[in-house]
């Protein structure tokens, strides 16, 4: 008989080897650790310090766009365009100049005198120049705006040829007041039709083109700053959320009912959030008044004293060039209408009928009542208040404007009465203050110009002065913050050693 032999029995596992435990990532992998206090309070708290450092980095982001929007208009390009609105008026009034020099003539005592007229060509001159230059800067990586500069600069060159010219004629003529030869008239046409027709048009293009730029640089950057806003208030809720549930979290756990650091966190996360929303608000708002009370209203009353300044010229050039008279008083009645536009109903828009409706607007003009015209003027009465030193000068520069263009219709009724030397002695100042009344109007327009660069500044040194200390601001309090979070846990962490 066969014994089978029974099988052995498999030997027992070894003690040590039978109680080791698993190794940690497979641990970690299955998420057991999440099933105990201690993990979940570990969980919780690198939740937190995550969110914690999302926070300096969002705030760093938004803050750091506000300080770019404040650069862009308050210290680069912004006072770079209104630098360039210079370029127009310098330009237009260095042709008013030279008409104004050709039509004294011999008598060179009449409106400011020979010399000193020409001194304020020589200065215009300077200012264009100047003007240029910034355009130049402006125009670096844009070689449209690039070749329109380069094409005014070879243009400014012509036109002194031009004028030099005739300048040498005049003299040389000998002329009476008024009184021009036929061969100085035609050499200051060529060089006035290059001034009117290439030159200021090119130069209003460099400021309207590099002024709608900035403008929407502006409006992007501030949409940024906005959209920040909201970032920074989004994240900062979050980090307050989560600390409140891990107080609640040690709360419930622990029977304590407040844990001090998380509390101080929690406040000192509350307040960056709240003191950071505020301040991108603030900076928000800057950007608009620099924008809009400022940079706008300062480019706008910058081509209307370049135009004006243009149209004064006009006059000139309507009493030194009879042939041509129509077409100036046509130019004159265009950039008036410019500056400021009467509602004339039905009646004909010429010189006749606008003389008489603006004298009527602009003398039952009240500042913060409906504004009856429109024009660069007109646009500047509907955006200014109902006091204050920006509607008291507006007043005084509508009233200034009135009286300069009562002087041009006395001067042209001279001048359809056969008396042009007449005409040119009102406008000259020999039998009228038509030059001292223009320079009132001058002044008036610039202390107008004046209280919106002070907007301007005050707007942009305020956004400036918000932004101190922010660059490192919101890493301190995140530290802080954190080092908070994590003294408030270790003590209960502790509790399970």
């Amino acid at each position: 008989m066969t014994v089978t032999p029974r099988r052995q029995a498999a030997a027992p596992a070894h003690p040590a080897a039978a109680s080791r435990p698993r190794g940690r990532p497979a641990t970690f992998v299955r998420g057991r650790w999440l099933r105990t206090i201690p993990g979940q309070l570990r969980a919780g708290t690198v939740l937190v310090l995550l969110a914690v450092v999302a926070l300096p980095a969002v705030m760093g982001m938004a803050v750091r766009n506000a300080r770019d929007s404040v650069q862009t208009i308050g210290h680069d390009a912004g006072p770079q365009v209104v630098a360039t609105g210079t370029l127009y008026f310098a330009l237009s009034d260095m042709d008013a100049q030279v008409a104004s020099v050709l039509l004294i003539g011999r008598e060179h005592g009449l409106g400011i005198g020979y010399d000193e007229t020409l001194r304020v060509y020589d200065r215009r001159r300077a200012e264009a120049d100047a003007a240029a230059v910034q355009a130049a800067q402006l125009a670096a990586r844009d070689p449209d705006l690039r070749l329109t500069v380069q094409e005014v600069l070879q243009g400014l060159g012509r036109y002194e040829q031009l004028v030099g010219e005739a300048r040498l004629l005049d003299r040389q003529a000998d002329h009476p007041p008024g009184r021009l030869p036929a061969k100085v008239v035609d050499a200051y046409r060529q060089a006035t039709d290059l001034m009117r027709l290439e030159l200021l048009p090119k130069a209003y293009n460099i400021t309207l083109d590099s002024g709608a730029n900035v403008r929407r640089s502006i409006e992007t950057q501030r949409s940024a700053v906005l959209s920040g806003r909201a970032w920074v208030a989004l994240t900062g809720t979050l980090v307050v959320l989560l600390l409140v549930a891990g107080q609640v979290f040690l709360a419930r756990t622990f029977r304590r009912v407040l844990n001090p650091a998380l509390v101080l966190a929690t406040v000192a996360t509350a307040a960056l959030v709240a003191v950071g929303t505020g301040l991108l608000s603030a900076q928000a708002g800057h950007m608009r008044t620099a924008k809009e009370d400022g940079f706008d209203s300062i480019l706008s009353l910058s081509r209307a004293r370049a135009i004006s300044h243009s149209a004064f010229g006009d006059e000139s050039r309507y009493l030194l060039d009879p042939a041509r008279a129509d077409t100036y008083e046509q130019t004159y009645l265009d950039k008036s209408l410019s500056v400021l536009y009467p509602d004339m109903g039905s009646r004909p828009v010429n010189l006749e009928n606008y003389y008489a409706t603006l004298d009527e607007q602009v003398g039952a003009y009240t500042p913060g009542k409906p504004v009856p015209f429109l024009g660069l003027l007109g646009t500047e009465a509907r955006d200014s208040g109902a006091s204050g030193p920006e509607a008291d000068q507006l007043a005084r520069t509508l009233n200034a404007y009135r009286t300069v263009l009562d002087n041009d219709r006395r001067m042209r009724d001279l001048a359809a009465r056969g008396d042009h030397a007449g005409a040119v002695d009102l406008r000259m100042g020999r039998t009228s203050n038509a030059i001292l009344q223009f320079g009132a109007f001058d002044a008036a327009i610039g202390s107008l110009t004046g209280v919106h660069r002070h907007a301007f500044d005050e707007a942009i040194r305020d956004a400036d002065g918000g932004l101190r200390g922010w660059r490192a601001l919101p890493p301190v309090v995140a530290a802080a913050v954190a080092l908070l979070v994590v003294a408030g846990v270790r003590p209960r962490l502790a509790e399970f050693r």
